[in-house]
Formats: C-alpha cells, structure tokens, sequence
C-alpha cells in the first residue's frame, strides 16, 4: 500500500515539475522572442528596404551593397549592426541588400565575385569601388570605410574574415528530365 502512495507522488511530482519545465521555457521564449527572432526579421525585410541597384549605381550617392541569405547564421549576427547603419546614413547612401538565393541578382554576385556571405562592398559617389568586406566585421571597421567616403581618394581595401558562410548552390530553378520544366 505504501507503495502506492509513493508511485502516485512520484507521478504528480514528476507532471508539476514537466509543467514547470515547459512554462519556463514558454515564459523564456515570449519574453526573450526579440533576442531570438530579431536577427532573422531584419534580414528578411532588407530586400524590401532595399533600394534597387539600378538607380543606387546611377544617382550619384555612395552605395552601400550588401549580398546575404536568410540561413546565413553570420548575416543574422550583423543584421542589427548593418541595420543601425542604414538608420544612420540613409539620407546620404544608397542601402542594397541582394539575396544571393534570387536567381535575379546572378549577374550581381558573378560582377562583384561573391563566394562568402556577408560581402559588403562599399561604392562612390561616382561608384568606384572602395572596401570589399567579406564575413564578419568590426563595426568600427565599416564605419571607418563609410565616414572616409567622399574625403578624398581612398585606396581600394579587401578585408576578408575567416568567419563567413560559403555560398550554398540555389536547386530550387534547376530543370531535370522529370522535373517537367
């Protein structure tokens, strides 16, 4: 008989402390969502916020171009801070931010040799090409690269991190004998 009793507590303490673990957990992810999804929202809403590349090479305004993917986990890392430069310099630069899984912007990653993600380049006004970043950056860095444009002839500088996410082969637009294309 006691031990009975002792299997029903073990049960009802092991359902409370299930339900606590799970209520936690929920708590953590309503409270924290912002931490955890903010990186991702950003990088999805940068093709929309982007200006077209087209006009940012031909309106005589610096460009800053980014190419990225919503799976790449170091865009998702630099979203905020590339974000909190668009806020800043937007009225006097040009923001690009091309998807590299858009098969329309093929000639855009061939033109300017992307095979790591992040890659910013940073343009003129006339749109000489003057910083190539490629992974994850300093802040500083960029910053640096954005405040000397227009301050006279800057040299041109490659700055190539080792942490950065390769290019993934895009399958989604490929015909095959079976795939009725």
């Amino acid at each position: 008989m006691q031990s009975q009793s002792e299997e029903q507590i073990l049960k009802t303490n092991s359902k409370l402390i299930l339900t606590l673990t799970i209520s936690i957990i929920l708590i953590s992810v309503l409270l924290f969502r912002n931490l955890f999804f903010k990186s991702t929202y950003l990088l999805k809403s940068f093709g929309e916020l982007s200006v077209d590349p087209e006009i940012a090479f031909t309106n005589n305004k610096p460009t800053f171009l980014e190419f990225y993917a919503e799976w790449c986990e170091v865009c998702k890392e630099m979203a905020p801070q590339v974000s909190a430069f668009k806020n800043e310099y937007e009225k006097d630069i040009n923001f690009v931010f091309l998807n590299v899984d858009n098969q329309k912007w093929a000639n855009y990653i061939q033109k300017f040799a992307v095979n790591g993600i992040p890659q910013i380049n940073i343009f003129d006004n006339k749109g000489n090409l003057i910083s190539t970043f490629i992974g994850k950056q300093n802040e500083e860095e960029v910053r640096e690269s954005i405040n000397n444009l227009g301050k006279g002839e800057e040299p041109y500088e490659e700055i190539i991190n080792a942490k950065f996410s390769t290019i993934q082969e895009n399958k989604n637009n490929e015909v095959s004998p079976r795939s009725h294309g």
